[in-house]
């Protein structure tokens, strides 16, 4: 064998024993990726999972119980004027928009027809005053007095008479008289007896009857005289338009000169120093309102809710509707709630201090109706509480029974959680405040970092 050949078969086993080496190396190499893999996968699969949960505390404060609700606006007063005669306008004293007071004459119509009528029912009526005054006054105890008078004088006539009989009827008892002269005596005293009786009866029917009767009949044609002058006068005061109330003139639709039709407003005055906000709302809902709740009306245009009271809330349901209407009174001194206009109300039927308060996300709903929370222990373990609820209000719920107040429940991610899950508790409020401190479409660090990992 010569050098060369025996160089060549040594560098040829050299290669094969480095070959083997490697084969080795690698096959080393495989085997403890797979046990490494092996116990990995194994560590996987005994490693308990944690969730990541957003919580927040149990929190203490005053919720109140609130019913909304759609109204209508509505001025505190109104009167539409309807002239009560028919007669063309003579004059306006006043003009849309302008403020009245009340008993402040607005427009005056023609009537001097009216001023003419109640003038001579005025003249009648004085006359009938006089009459009264004379009759009471003067000409009525005139005619007693002579009456009485006249009752005197008969009366000594009788007298008189019967002195006169009876002396004839003793001259001739004792025969120094005719029987003539005693008979003549005799009819002149039953002359004077009868008118006698004549002028007292004529006095007692006047002091009786005749004085009141004539009384009477004089008050009765003052009375009507009063009545006529009293009906010509309001008749006339009807052609004067007057504000029952103090507002101001919302609608003024004819001129001066122009007759109002019959029926129709000649002018149209509102009381919008307050407004009534008049709403319907299902008969369980107004079943939690009473008068004297406190609410709020909410219209467009206005920088901050107006404050207002319920005052009325109807004993009855609205035929038509089945729901019961609710009126909420509320100032309005630079009347900037238009009557007319809709509002959104949103009355106070309840308020609770120191209610026991969690977020509304964090109530679960069970398919029985159930309710319940899930509250993250000291063992990091989300534990379901069954609760029950109360008051709603906005994203706050009322938790009446289940809870302490020491508590932090899952407000989010809580829905299809297990029981006794392991969580990893992340403070609702901080997560809110860290989502709103990044850009839109920007993720947190840490979901970064996990997403890279």
């Amino acid at each position: 064998m010569n050098p060369e050949t025996s160089t060549v078969i040594s560098k040829s086993q050299s290669c094969r024993r480095t070959r083997h080496a490697r084969m080795r190396v690698a096959a080393l190499v495989t085997s403890a990726a797979c046990l490494l893999l092996a116990q990995g996968c194994s560590s996987e699969k005994t490693e308990e999972p944690t969730v990541s949960v957003q919580v927040a505390p149990v929190e203490k404060k005053t919720i109140e119980q609130t019913v909304t609700a759609e109204a209508l606006l509505f001025a505190l007063q109104q009167s539409a004027i309807v002239p009560k005669i028919a007669a063309p306008v003579r004059k306006f004293y006043v003009k849309r928009g302008g403020r009245v007071h009340k008993d402040q004459l607005l427009a005056v119509l023609e009537n001097r027809d009216l001023e003419a009528a109640a003038q001579d029912t005025k003249g009648s009526y004085d006359q009938a005053q006089a009459a009264y005054t004379t009759t009471t006054a003067a000409s009525l105890p005139e005619e007693i007095q002579k009456a009485k008078f006249d009752a005197q004088v008969a009366k000594e006539n009788l007298d008189a008479t019967q002195k006169v009989y009876d002396s004839r009827q003793e001259l001739f008892k004792q025969g120094a008289l005719p029987r003539k002269d005693l008979d003549q005596a005799a009819v002149n005293l039953v002359q004077a007896r009868s008118q006698y009786e004549v002028a007292q009866k004529h006095l007692d029917s006047l002091m009786a009857v005749g004085q009141h009767q004539e009384l009477k009949s004089a008050a009765g044609q003052l009375e009507s005289a009063k009545g006529k002058y009293m009906g010509a006068a309001a008749q006339l005061s009807y052609s004067e338009i007057r504000s029952p109330i103090d507002g101001w003139v919302t609608d003024r639709p004819l001129y001066a000169g122009e007759m109002p039709a019959s029926g129709v407003p000649l002018i149209t005055v509102m009381d919008l120093s307050q407004v009534i906000a008049r709403a319907h709302i299902p008969q369980e809902q107004a079943a939690l309102l009473k008068v004297g709740d406190a609410a709020t009306i909410t219209a467009t245009g206005l920088e901050k809710p107006v404050e207002g009271k319920v005052t009325v809330v109807s004993p009855a349901l609205d035929p038509n509707s089945t729901t019961v209407e609710v009126w909420v009174q509320a100032k309005n001194p630079k009347q900037v709630l238009k009557p007319g206009s809709s509002v959104q109300l949103a009355m106070i039927a309840e308020t609770v201090p120191d209610a026991l308060v969690v977020p509304a996300a964090a109530v679960l709903t069970g398919p029985d109706g159930a309710t319940t929370v899930m509250v993250v222990g000291s063992d990091n373990r989300a534990h379901q509480k069954t609760v029950k609820t109360g008051i709603k209000q906005g994203d706050d719920v009322q938790i009446v029974d289940g809870l302490k107040g020491d508590e932090k429940v899952v407000a989010t991610g809580a829905y299809g959680l297990p029981d006794n899950t392991k969580v990893t508790a992340e403070e609702a409020k901080e997560a809110e405040k860290e989502g709103a401190d990044k850009p839109s479409g920007e993720k947190p660090a840490a979901k970064e970092d996990k997403d890279e990992k």
